[in-house]
């Protein structure tokens, strides 16, 4: 006999993606128990697209965070598996399948997350095409056993909640990292490229920058935090390193000229610093998109360190900044 499956959608003014969504879990192969939508005090026409859909809706009365919304997800769940799907992703309908015959074919696995897809749940421009792009390889790149839970599409056991704990409510972001951590010492954990889910990413490179200096603030707390190697990297250290320090040599051209050679070096040592993202960029999109696409990384680079050298100071200052010591949320049953 199967076992019972919930599927638990967080979600924050999604009125753009949750139809898809909900359309696409809907269109599994394999049949859900329930699907549970997690309101996190949306204000805009979220919930009348929720009552579309056969669903159960809770509804949030302020903004908590992913971390809140999936735990009360999880309190009011009552599948023996948990099928966690982001509001701005749509799984393909193999997804669930696939997950659960990975958990039935492993039992020390716990739980078993996917990747993005290429195509986008909706097609906002380049700088979507590069987050795609990027986010597909990395979580390619990583496919098999990890420490890293990344819950955009996961599937996990109900049980594991019960002997790790919940979320943190603390954090804002990374807290799928920091509940990963938790479960890496005692359950093993998948990253397959058989679970996929179309996503809407960042599509305007303002917000998209906003957004990677607000998360990349809890980098070193997370990372400070950590019991053992996370198992999964999005970015090579050298790449972090060498486009930091490209701006950072720009004024030497003041001085002279021929100055300029250092933050060319430094750039060409950033291209090169991951030639296997260089040779994926370039077979799939060509040179000239290849040139715009390492022109936003750049400045994501930047902005990831800028936001790792401010959160590693304002922890410093302040050590609750960060995940709690002891979960917010012990156990969501």
């Amino acid at each position: 006999m199967s076992p019972t499956v919930s599927v638990i959608i967080p979600v924050h003014n999604g009125s753009k993606t949750l139809r898809a969504c909900l359309a696409a879990v809907y269109a599994q192969r394999h049949p859900v128990t329930e699907v549970i939508v997690v309101d996190d005090a949306s204000t805009d026409d979220t919930r009348e697209i929720a009552a579309e859909f056969p669903c159960r809706l809770l509804v949030t009365d302020r903004n908590a965070g992913p971390a809140a919304a999936r735990n009360r997800g999880i309190r009011a769940s009552v599948g023996e598996l948990l099928f966690f799907v982001d509001s701005d992703c749509a799984p393909e309908p193999d997804a669930l399948a696939n997950a659960l015959a990975i958990l039935t074919a492993e039992p020390d696995v716990a739980c078993v997350h996917g990747i993005y897809a290429l195509r986008p749940l909706h097609d906002d421009g380049p700088v979507e095409a590069y987050r795609l792009l990027h986010g597909h390889y990395w979580r390619l790149r990583h496919v098999g056993r990890v420490r890293t839970t990344l819950f955009a599409v996961c599937l996990i056991r109900r049980a594991v909640f019960a002997d790790v704990g919940g979320f943190d409510e603390r954090l804002r972001a990374s807290e799928d990292v920091e509940i990963g951590d938790r479960m890496g010492d005692r359950y093993g954990i998948v990253l397959t490229d058989t679970v996929v889910c179309r996503h809407d990413d960042d599509s305007h490179l303002g917000r998209l920058l906003r957004k990677q200096f607000g998360r990349s603030q809890l980098l070193v707390p997370v990372a400070r935090a950590e019991r053992g190697p996370a198992g999964i990297r999005a970015n090579t250290p050298a790449g972090l390193l060498s486009a930091a320090l490209v701006p950072l040599t720009l004024p030497l051209g003041l001085y002279a000229p021929v100055l300029l050679a250092v933050p060319l070096v430094l750039l060409a040592l950033f291209v090169a610093a991951d030639p296997g993202l260089l040779r994926f960029v370039l077979r799939r999109r060509g040179p000239g998109f290849a040139a715009f696409f390492y022109a936003v990384h750049l400045l994501v680079q930047v902005t990831i360190v800028a936001g790792a050298v401010v959160g590693g100071l304002r922890h410093l200052v302040d050590r609750d900044f960060g995940p709690a010591r002891v979960p917010a949320a012990k156990s969501p049953r």
